[in-house]
């Protein structure tokens, strides 16, 4: 019969932290199984740790250690920007949940930044010379906005601080502007409501929305922008790095699966859809995070602020009630979406611009650093004839 075992016992056997162990699950190496005694926690199959334990303690050769490192929990890149603490993301020390109770993205992105003067994301300190997006509002403006500008953009080298800073906000400005932000004054949250049509209080949603989905420790998009800016690439550069990696939907863009299971479930209803899904073992977008067993805090927080639509706000809870996965963000994000009628491409431009300030402070805290980041290859192709 299986035994199981808590999360700091876990973590106590394998010698890591909370994350790796959450890692472990994700890659199926780790067997997880809800607490009876209480629903919230999780318990870990102590058979699976077992074996774990002990084939770490093997050792591993130097070529096994390196592709674990690189596509592993732990990648060796210093960061002083975001962390988990309890199941909740910290920015630079402080909870990124409490911060979105009541701070702007500007107000974060100066926190983020640690600028010294305060962010505006009206400046058009990055606008060049036919850098206006040709495209209509949305992911292709975006995009050639941001590649006309790193075609002709400097360098990172040698170039103050400050400088570096005036020129992140007139990006992130450059990519609201791109999602249908309505040029002027005030904060952006603000301007991308006036640009969608939508009252004050959806603008305060898309506030929340938006430092809750800045930065989210060292993901792909982020390792990404770190590596353009390692090389000394442009900030447009290295936002563009960013950016083309966050719209993967398996990244930033997972709020378009969620889009897609919600139209699905309005369109055929939420029993057949959950029957369906259920019988042929297809996962449900949007449900569980490897970060948060018990949870996405951040979800928690944005779906608390508004009603989803009926069928979709029943059909998140059979979800949950059959599965034991809560909702992450992206289901928060994507009801949001549905409930204010904002425009198709809403979700990604919500997340892309947020995000922008996250890759930008991970490519500002890069060029700290004096090496290039280059991962060496560990060949596997045919040997030539005679090698």
């Amino acid at each position: 019969m299986a035994s199981w075992i808590s999360m700091d016992e876990a973590c106590r056997q394998l010698g890591v932290r909370a994350q790796t162990v959450y890692a472990y699950v994700s890659r199926g190496k780790l067997e997880v199984t809800p607490d009876p005694a209480d629903t919230r926690r999780s318990l870990y199959r102590a058979e699976h740790v077992a074996a774990l334990a002990k084939r770490k303690q093997a050792g591993r050769k130097h070529e096994t250690l390196a592709a674990n490192t690189l596509f592993g929990a732990e990648p060796s890149v210093p960061t002083a920007l975001t962390a988990f603490f309890k199941g909740r993301p910290h920015y630079r020390g402080r909870d990124a949940v409490e911060l979105a109770g009541s701070a702007t993205l500007e107000e974060a992105a100066q926190w983020m930044w640690e600028a010294e003067q305060p962010v505006d994301f009206t400046s058009v300190g990055a606008a060049a010379p036919g850098a206006a997006p040709a495209a209509p509002p949305g992911r292709a403006a975006a995009f050639t906005a941001l590649a006309a500008l790193a075609a002709c953009g400097h360098s990172t080298r040698g170039r103050r601080t400050r400088v570096l800073h005036q020129e992140s906000q007139g990006l992130v400005g450059v990519v609201a502007d791109a999602f249908g932000a309505k040029p002027g004054a005030g904060p952006l949250h603000q301007r991308l409501a006036r640009g969608w049509k939508q009252p004050a209080a959806v603008a305060e949603l898309l506030r929340m929305a938006m430092v809750l989905l800045l930065d989210h420790e060292l993901t792909s998009s982020a390792f990404a922008a770190r590596i353009a800016a390692s090389n000394a690439a442009s900030l447009p550069a290295c936002l563009l790095a960013g950016l083309s990696t966050l719209s993967g939907p398996l990244h930033g863009d997972a709020s378009g699966r969620v889009r897609a299971l919600f139209s699905e479930v309005e369109r055929l209803g939420e029993e057949q859809v959950l029957a369906h899904y259920l019988s042929t073992g297809q996962p449900f977008a949007g449900f569980g995070h490897f970060l948060y067993p018990d949870g996405d805090p951040r979800a928690a927080a944005l779906l608390a602020r508004f009603e989803a639509p009926p069928v979709i706000a029943r059909f998140i809870e059979r979800v949950t009630t059959l599965t034991g996965l809560q909702p992450n963000v992206d289901v928060a994000l994507a009801a949001l979406v549905a409930h204010h009628g904002l425009p198709p491409d809403a979700a990604f431009g919500i997340m892309a611009t947020a995000r922008s300030v996250g890759l930008l402070a991970h490519s500002l805290e890069q060029l700290g650093v004096t090496q290039v980041i280059r991962p060496r290859g560990r060949y596997v192709g045919p040997v030539p004839a005679g090698g």
